[in-house]
């Protein structure tokens, strides 16, 4: 996307629309605050997020001989650059690698278990994790294979990361390739796995010339079913993919979403005018999950500064933070943050609500989500604001006393 193709976004960064909340305290987090601040995850992709490491040591077990560097420092380099190209499809294109190691069942479990102990170091206490179990079968595998494979690693890392001193919880979002023609067999294959490890279902893949609406059979059986799903829509493809994804199939989330800007004027008077479809969005609280690095890279914005999600939140949509792809954009939910607060100096509040929003959206049952919000996210951060607080106050007596 043309950041000048759309001048209402340049408006509104150079109005302030995306600058700093409104906040009772000033209370600007530091790099450890915000690493050790918990962080709910709901747009992850499992092949999106190997250890470089990893890769190359499973290319070695596997014969898998495509790699385009063996060295794994190398190799992220190769993963960033190659992502960061402004084009979604090219962007795609990075997944050969990381799906080609990923066809045994040992490869599956490992890689689902450092993506659970990597997600707990950076102070992730929840996360949905999604992946495709139709490209994981070149091995040999069967469907329900791939899924036991991958609930098994997300168990262990979870245990890895007790044994740690670190907390998460992990489910999965299973995908079905919106270019394929197996949706509703994905469908059918999360409905069976839903109360073992699977929270929902999931389509992706490029967006123009596949619209959601080519699945309907599989998101109207999991109605039936009264399951949950969300859809990639709305960040390659614009409104209508939106509006398919939202009034045809009935998702309960946006992936991505970004795109519900284009429904969105700031006029020169710094009003702002939201059209049919966005307040639609935003009236009926359906999540957004925004991945910011993963939208420059893809050119759905020009810089952290001029992305949606400043606007976005001032408005009070159901905005989320996210990762998407860890590897291929070289982020973490901390990096994600950190970027954030340096564009608009987002404090430990507004992270605190990004976070309950997410964890309100998450796939899990009411009680279940609401307990992750009263006694997990909202004590971490209280715990974080009071040493706030502290430094505050040992600022200003250290101030008194130098005056005296």
């Amino acid at each position: 996307m043309d950041i000048d193709a759309l001048p209402h976004l340049k408006f509104y960064a150079r109005r302030g629309y995306g600058a700093k909340m409104t906040s009772q305290h000033q209370n600007t987090p530091n790099r450890d605050q915000i690493r050790r601040a918990p962080k709910v995850l709901l747009h992850d992709h499992l092949d999106g997020g190997l250890r470089p490491g990893t890769i190359v040591e499973l290319a070695r077990q596997t014969g898998y001989a495509h790699l385009p560097e063996a060295d794994p420092e190398k190799l992220g380099i190769w993963f960033r650059e190659a992502a960061d190209s402004g084009s979604l499809e090219r962007y795609l294109e990075t997944f050969s690698h990381t799906v080609g190691v990923m066809q045994t069942r040992e490869a599956l479990v490992r890689v689902a278990a450092e993506c659970a102990e990597d997600l707990a170091g950076d102070g992730v206490v929840y996360a949905e994790v999604r992946y495709a179990p139709e490209q994981h079968l070149a091995g040999g595998l069967a469907l329900e294979e791939v899924v036991e494979a991958v609930n098994e690693g997300f168990r262990e890392g979870e245990r890895r990361a007790r044994a740690n001193g670190h907390r998460i919880r992990v489910g999965a979002l299973l995908t079905a390739m919106r270019h394929a023609a197996r949706a509703l067999e994905i469908a059918e294959l999360a409905n069976r796995y839903r109360d073992l490890g699977v929270v929902g279902f999931d389509i992706a893949g490029a967006e123009a010339g596949y619209p959601p609406t080519r699945h309907l059979d599989a998101f109207e059986y999991l109605k039936r079913e009264n399951n949950h799903f969300t859809i990639h829509a709305g960040e390659a493809f614009g409104l209508p993919s939106i509006w398919q994804a939202l009034q045809w199939c009935g998702a309960d989330r946006l992936g991505h979403g970004v795109r519900i800007i284009d429904d969105i004027q700031v006029l020169e008077d710094g009003s702002v005018e939201l059209g049919r479809l966005a307040s639609y969005v935003r009236d009926k609280r359906i999540p957004l999950e925004l991945c910011p690095s993963s939208n420059l890279q893809t050119g759905a914005a020009a810089s952290y500064a001029d992305h949606p999600i400043g606007l976005l939140r001032r408005l009070h949509f159901r905005a989320t933070v996210n990762t998407d792809n860890r590897l291929m954009s070289g982020t973490s939910m901390s990096r994600e943050f950190e970027h954030l607060v340096e564009a608009f100096g987002y404090t430990l509040d507004d992270l605190q609500w990004f976070s309950v929003n997410a964890m309100k959206s998450a796939f899990i049952p009411f009680d279940e989500r609401l307990a992750m919000i009263n006694d997990v996210i909202k004590p971490g951060y209280a715990e974080l604001k009071s040493e706030w607080l502290f430094r505050q106050a040992a600022s200003s007596s250290g101030f008194a006393a130098s005056e005296d």
